[in-house]
């Protein structure tokens, strides 16, 4: 088609080249979609009746560290809007730089967070630099495939439910600018559910998020823009779950009815979550309300959305489908086959490493005479340490009551020369340390089980020791700090080793647990389950699952078929506080005992 006018918002109703045009949009998260099954997930959207495919972008995947940037393999954004041109997709793109969607920070990196005074989402000198430099780097890669450029995307949003946040009159402007002085041309527009009358920015169309129909907010809409077309950008087709609580489900007939109200009253629509996928390795964000102690968000993020976490059609689906086909004049492209997978043989574990014998693998440790939070350690090229378990180690002569005074951040293990004595976490502030006789090694691991992505707590996000903790009234001091982050290097290094013992000896939790299991065949998807563990970290072939843990409701984690070899499979787990010995696999996933949303 000519390329001579992209989307416009003159009217009551979208055009596209002067033409009127319905936008029917679904997420999908090139992030949490292994880039093998990326085809695959885009077709079904495709054959579900959608013309637009809407993808956040992660800033803390993209810059991991400062002025270091990926964009390769599963990061590779070019490659996700080239198959999604070729497949004759639309793209609302929405690359924050704040993203929410329950990832770790709303998307933003930890590395901020070293600068004691840092005011995230606002004109912050701090920030706005960092952002600066970000969309140096992405825009330049994005910029070429706008729709006036011959590209997808269609529609920009700036930012991302800045109503909600409101911290500074002149930080949306600020980002517009970012993103119209670096080539974006298309149109740009803006998402709010909470605070939509104060989300919106000059020159950007408002459009809102919701689940259940909201005529206040489509009033508010008519009203501030009259002669503009009416969007859904976020319509919540499921939610999110947290960890210790039920898994979440949103009745598909009282989806299928909002939807097909939203389209009665002319507008557009974009489904929140199409595709959900699963927030693997330790990127899952937490939920926080008010005053009270956040939740970690569990592994997947299936979201209960018209397509699985493994990609598989859902009644939903059909529904949306159905509804959709009335919407196009030719009939809908024929459904893409199902993929099938596989239950693998259990296996045993056959060697373990505890925690104490891995600290070898890990960086140097750090010597401070008061906590440090994780953010702020030594390490990553002074970037700090983003994710997973930090270990704190002092000396202390007494048994007594040891308190954290609330600065652990978020859930510690409490070890008194290397035996287990308790969990510290916001819930459990005070322990007893058994009393011994000579000095003895007191060791807290404490676990980051996620940052807040939503909310107004996001200046405080820092993890690890965050403050002083006493024992007996007396602060402890001069610590030995190692990061244990778990990246792949240190994974790596691990399975490589030649200190791994058999299981025929004495095992020790928390430690390492290593197992192989043959694939005799094309390698299929499954999932792994873990009865009679307790908590922790599951890595395939040096890739980090995710997390997985006993109070559920998550008891399953997603295994990508692409992620598997034909042959010899290397499974190590990081468990916390116990293990039956045995991995199991099956073919379909168990999210826990639900219950609907509220």
């Amino acid at each position: 088609m000519s390329r001579l006018e992209g989307l416009r918002a003159n009217s009551s109703e979208f055009t596209l080249e002067g033409k009127p045009f319905r936008i029917l949009g679904g997420s999908i998260h090139y992030f949490r979609v292994p880039r093998a099954h990326w085809a695959d997930r885009l077709l079904k959207l495709k054959a579900c009746g959608l013309n637009t495919l809407t993808t956040y972008v992660p800033w803390n995947l993209h810059e991991p560290q400062r002025g270091v940037f990926n964009f390769e393999d599963e990061l590779d954004l070019e490659a996700y809007l080239y198959l999604a041109a070729s497949m004759g997709l639309w793209v609302i793109l929405r690359p924050g730089p704040y993203i929410c969607a329950e990832w770790d920070l709303g998307g933003l990196p930890s590395w901020l967070l070293r600068d004691e005074h840092m005011k995230l989402r606002t004109t912050y000198p701090g920030f706005t630099n960092a952002v600066n430099s970000f969309f140096d780097q992405l825009i330049k890669k994005v910029a070429p495939h706008q729709y006036s450029k011959g590209g997808p995307i269609i529609a920009v949003q700036v930012e991302n439910e800045y109503g909600a946040y409101n911290a500074d009159e002149e930080y949306m402007p600020f980002i517009k600018e970012a993103l119209l002085s670096r080539g974006i041309t298309e149109l740009l527009m803006t998402s709010d559910g909470e605070g939509l009358n104060l989300g919106g920015v000059k020159g950007a169309l408002q459009t809102m998020n919701f689940q259940k129909l909201n005529m206040g907010g489509i009033k508010y809409l008519d009203e501030t823009q009259p002669h503009q077309p009416k969007m859904v950008m976020e319509y919540w087709s499921g939610w999110f779950d947290l960890w210790g609580e039920l898994h979440h489900v949103y009745a598909a007939d009282d989806m299928i009815n909002v939807v097909s109200e939203i389209l009665k009253l002319q507008m557009s629509i974009n489904l929140y979550m199409f595709h959900g996928g699963t927030n693997f390795g330790f990127m899952n964000g937490a939920f926080s309300v008010g005053l009270l102690a956040p939740k970690a968000m569990v592994t997947s993020y299936d979201y209960d959305a018209p397509l699985s976490e493994a990609g598989d059609y859902t009644n939903k689906y059909h529904l949306l489908r159905n509804l959709f086909s009335q919407f196009h004049t030719q009939p809908l492209p024929v459904l893409p086959p199902h993929r099938d997978r596989k239950a693998y043989q259990p296996v045993l574990i056959h060697q373990h490493l505890s925690l104490w014998d891995s600290l070898q693998f890990t960086d140097k440790p750090f010597h401070s005479e008061k906590p440090v939070n994780m953010e702020n350690l030594p390490v990553n090229n002074n970037n700090g340490q983003s994710y997973g378990y930090t270990l704190y180690e002092t000396n202390i002569n007494s048994g007594g009551m040891l308190k954290s005074n609330n600065n652990i951040r978020d859930r510690a293990l409490v070890f008194v020369d290397k035996h287990f004595v308790g969990v510290l976490d916001y819930k459990t502030q005070e322990l007893a340390v058994p009393d011994g006789k000579e000095q003895r090694t007191l060791s807290l691991l404490v676990e980051n089980c996620g940052r807040v992505n939503y909310g107004k707590t996001l200046d405080e996000q820092r993890k690890g020791l965050i403050g002083d903790i006493q024992l007996n009234q007396q602060l402890l001091r001069d610590f030995t700090i190692h990061s244990l982050d778990m990246n792949p290097g240190f994974i790596n290094s691990l399975e490589k080793s030649d200190h791994w013992k058999s299981v025929r000896q004495q095992s020790s939790v928390p430690g390492f647990f290593q197992t192989k299991f043959y694939v005799n065949s094309f390698p299929e998807d499954t999932f792994i389950k873990l009865p009679g563990w307790t908590k922790g970290v599951i890595f395939i072939n040096g890739k980090n699952l995710g997390r997985y843990w006993s109070i559920g409701p998550q008891q399953t984690l997603y295994v990508p078929g692409p992620w598997l070899h034909r042959g010899d499979n290397q499974v190590t787990v990081f468990e916390e506080q116990e293990t039956d010995g045995k991995i199991h696999f099956t073919s379909t996933p168990d999210y826990g005992m639900a219950v609907d949303v509220k």
